[in-house]
């Protein structure tokens, strides 16, 4: 049977063996949080983004396609209709497409799905909405009635115009500069690949030292 100080020796030997085997484990505690490494919890709104000349185009966008679709929505008559029609589809179309590149760009969602070329969709977006909307905002500007909301909806239609046009120009700079960046990084890539197989290839062979 042992006595105390055969228990507290023993006692004293397991607290640092346990010391020393968690010292050396790999599996450390950790005190970063868990919304940092997993999932969606990682998410920040990129102010600088925001703050630029691409977002506030990007919010400019959405605001007025917003208010020309809410101008359109607000005409209880028409004859004929199909330009309102129209109108109503491209001034959604372009508030839904433009909403959802917006909040891509803001949350920088757009970076963890790198197969799409951003650059090249944000420029047939912008590109395609300056399209329609100059002609929606023609048609209805010789097809209504002259009303308040006709009216408030043909200003607001051409004033996207504009802004989608800015922003389209905008765009086409910043897809091609992207496209030389891409170019050129393939391009001394494959330089460094030639490189170094020829480095390969032209190496001497090791001779081994008969003993």
């Amino acid at each position: 049977m042992r006595n105390g100080d055969d228990l507290e020796g023993f006692d004293g030997e397991a607290s640092s063996a346990s010391m020393i085997s968690a010292a050396s484990s790999p599996y450390q505690p950790t005190t970063e949080p868990v919304s940092q490494r997993h999932g969606l919890g990682g998410l920040r709104c990129d102010l600088d983004y925001l703050r630029g000349t691409l977002g506030r185009l990007k919010l400019a966008e959405v605001l007025l396609a917003l208010t020309a679709f809410i101008c359109i929505e607000t005409i209880m008559e028409c004859s004929p209709c199909e330009g309102l029609y129209f109108f109503e589809f491209v001034s959604c179309s372009a508030l839904v497409v433009t909403g959802a590149l917006l909040l891509l760009f803001s949350l920088n969602l757009h970076t963890r799905i790198s197969q799409i070329n951003w650059n090249l969709t944000d420029l047939v977006n912008t590109g395609l909405s300056t399209f329609f909307f100059f002609i929606a905002s023609v048609v209805l500007a010789a097809l209504n009635h002259k009303t308040g909301a006709e009216i408030a909806a043909v200003v607001f239609g051409f004033l996207a115009m504009v802004v989608y046009a800015v922003n389209t120009f905008l765009a086409v700079k910043k897809w091609r500069m992207s496209s030389r960046q891409q170019s050129s990084r393939q391009s001394s890539d494959y330089i460094r690949a030639r490189t170094e197989s020829r480095e390969v290839v032209h190496r001497p062979e090791i001779q081994r030292l008969d003993a």
